[in-house]
């Protein structure tokens, strides 16, 4: 029977002493200790040195990812494995190794491992010797249980915050996407062998020329990039990406810095060599110019070597009247942003060889072709074998010493209508306006009629009324005009004629949105349009 009672009171003694432990001393040190360990988890280990835990993006990007995306959860786990570690510590190491194995069973004390004089203080030590293992073990779950608690509901914020950040980079891109849209901004690189359309630029970061192809808001940032140097990058066109240097993605050519904020309109110059291509290009040029110092109509190059480009163009007209053919394959897009109101385009000028354009299968390569926003066709109805039948007297020695095309208007066209449907599948939603060029030596010939408006009609009188219908057919408008390219350029070029150059231009850009039909001094009427 006393037995009994002694190991009712032993039993009984070990849970006071081990509750009592738990509740007024074990519990909170095993949570203040877990809690800190967690705490310095999410602070770097040595301060101004790298943090080891953040590991650097494997991937080509040279940017950080944003802490939402990846070290947030990194942190919490650290943060749970250095409680876990903590109170495994505390446990195994410090109240069951060194307070109850060390010290309580030795007779020592418990807090200070002092060695007690007296021997009842020795068997009294070592009586509380269970009730602190077992204080200890009931502290490590408790704290284990709360700690789990707290991770819990750390979890749930930390995955609010994963929800808000990933609303946030939905919301930018929506934006942006429905700005562009508005707009009618897409993308497409202006060089030869690529023409090719894309979503994004590369961005160059301005402090170390690192190149950014993500740079738009996702798992590097919603609002911002961090790139690997440090320096802080918008993630769009709205909050100030426009500023930074772009590239195309594909042939990693500069983009001007109006591509990806305005609509780009492409116009191809279609004609034979020698049709006068780039005299009436450098005709539009200076009369664009010329109104943009008469009207509201602004007109800048998009970069320098558009610059370069068109002061080589004026270059060679002073020099010897005559622009130089055009060579090399596939044409650079020569790129001008032209405005009015607070609209904006920006316009892709392709010049081509006549070459280019002789067969289907040197057309089909004209990949540009495939974004057309319109049609500019050169026509040299010199080049024309039922206008040169028709030429009498002195004519044809005029007609000679004006350079005529290798090939006339009604074949180049033949061989490039049908590769334009092939190549962007929407001519019949397309625009042309046709050029008579070379009108100062046809006001000059005796066997044909003056060029006079309505053009169409004069074309039909002098025997090419099957290009006016073919036209008429295959697109959803078709305009004409008489240029003297040579009348509109040089020192003594004459506003009305730079104005006629400008026209075309001016009445392609106008079915895109921007209103500039008024700008023109006289309205067209010959016009043929109908519903796609």
């Amino acid at each position: 029977m006393s037995t009994e009672i002694v190991l009712r009171a032993l039993v009984y003694g070990t849970g006071i002493v081990a509750v009592g432990v738990c509740l007024f001393y074990g519990l909170w040190q095993f949570l203040g200790l877990a809690l800190g360990a967690a705490g310095r988890a999410f602070g770097p280990r040595e301060r101004r040195t790298p943090d080891p835990r953040v590991v650097p993006y494997p991937g080509s990007e040279p940017a950080l990812r944003a802490y939402w995306a990846f070290q947030m959860w990194q942190d919490c786990g650290h943060a749970l494995l250095f409680a876990a570690r903590t109170v495994w510590y505390l446990l195994s190491r410090h109240w069951l190794g060194k307070v109850v194995r060390d010290r309580l069973l030795r007779g020592h004390s418990g807090r200070t491992g002092m060695r007690s004089e007296s021997g009842f203080g020795r068997l009294l030590r070592r009586a509380v010797a269970p009730g602190t293992a077992l204080a200890a073990l009931l502290s490590a779950l408790l704290a284990s249980a709360l700690l789990l608690c707290v991770a819990v509901v750390f979890a749930a914020q930390l995955a609010l915050v994963s929800l808000a950040a990933l609303a946030a980079v939905g919301a930018g891109r929506g934006a942006e996407r429905l700005w562009k849209l508005a707009r009618g901004v897409r993308m497409k690189c202006p060089y030869p062998r690529c023409y090719r359309p894309f979503p994004l630029a590369v961005h160059l970061c301005p402090g170390c020329g690192a190149a950014h192809r993500e740079l738009r808001p996702g798992g590097f940032g919603a609002l911002r990039h961090v790139c690997r140097c440090g320096r802080s990058l918008p993630t769009t066109a709205l909050t100030g990406r426009r500023r930074l240097t772009a590239r195309c993605p594909h042939c990693d050519q500069p983009l001007p810095p109006a591509v990806g904020t305005t609509r780009v309109v492409h116009l191809p110059l279609i004609g034979g060599t020698s049709a006068g291509k780039t005299m009436l290009m450098a005709a539009v040029l200076d009369g664009l110019r010329s109104l943009s110092h008469q009207s509201s109509l602004t007109v800048e190059f998009a970069s320098p070597d558009d610059l370069r480009e068109a002061n080589v163009l004026g270059t060679q007209l002073r020099d010897s009247g005559w622009t130089l053919k055009t060579q090399g394959g596939q044409p650079r897009a020569l790129m001008l942003l032209v405005g009015h109101g607070r609209r904006q385009r920006l316009l892709y000028l392709y010049d081509p060889m006549g070459e280019s354009l002789r067969d289907a299968d040197n057309t089909r390569l004209q990949g540009y072709l495939a974004h057309a926003d319109g049609v500019l066709l050169v026509a040299d109805v010199l080049a024309s074998p039922v206008v040169r039948r028709s030429l009498r007297a002195g004519d044809p020695e005029l007609a000679a010493a004006a350079r005529p095309a290798d090939l006339g208007p009604v074949e180049t066209y033949a061989v490039f209508a049908g590769e334009l449907q092939g190549l962007s599948g929407r001519r019949r939603r397309l625009a042309v306006a046709t050029v008579v060029t070379k009108r100062d030596t046809l006001d000059r010939l005796t066997s044909l009629p003056r060029p006079a408006e309505p053009v169409d009609d004069w074309l039909s009188d002098i025997g090419l009324d099957d290009l006016v219908r073919s036209l008429g057919h295959d697109f959803a408008a078709a305009r004409y005009w008489a240029v003297s390219a040579r009348a509109a350029t040089g020192a003594g070029a004459l506003d009305s004629e730079q104005l006629r150059a400008a026209e075309p231009v001016l009445w392609l850009l106008s079915r895109t949105g921007l209103r500039v039909g008024r700008l023109t001094s006289r309205r067209i009427v010959s016009e043929r349009s109908k519903t796609p």
